[in-house]
């Protein structure tokens, strides 16, 4: 889902930018919990959830960099993907026709091949 269709800020509360932030930021000391390599730049600016939905809570918040940020929301928006696409398809169903039982009628009975000799 791209940020410019996203709900997600309508759905934090009220005091978000003027309390829960600045609280998260200097609990944690203005430094990234995060510390991916290679992507970290130590300084925080930004509070993520630790664990994807709406839960608010402070146990539930942590500081993180930019680019820290950037990231895990990108890996976490692929696997979203991935997940959504997983349940847009149903596994292929067999023919009736290549099942080892085979094609039976309405009423439940094989039907009888013409071709086949009587024992």
């Amino acid at each position: 889902m791209a940020w410019s269709t996203s709900n997600r800020s309508s759905r934090l509360p009220p005091h978000w930018k003027t309390k829960i932030v600045p609280d998260i930021l200097a609990r944690d000391k203005h430094t990234c919990q995060l510390k991916i390599p290679g992507k970290c730049i130590v300084k925080a600016t930004e509070v993520d959830h630790i664990s994807p939905g709406d839960d608010h809570s402070y146990k539930n918040l942590r500081a993180v960099c930019t680019r820290c940020h950037a990231h895990k929301s990108a890996v976490e928006g692929r696997q979203a993907q991935l997940r959504r696409k997983a349940l847009g398809k149903r596994p292929p169903e067999r023919h009736p026709g290549l099942s080892d039982e085979g094609y039976k009628g309405p009423s439940g009975d094989r039907p009888v091949d013409p071709t086949a000799r009587a024992t």
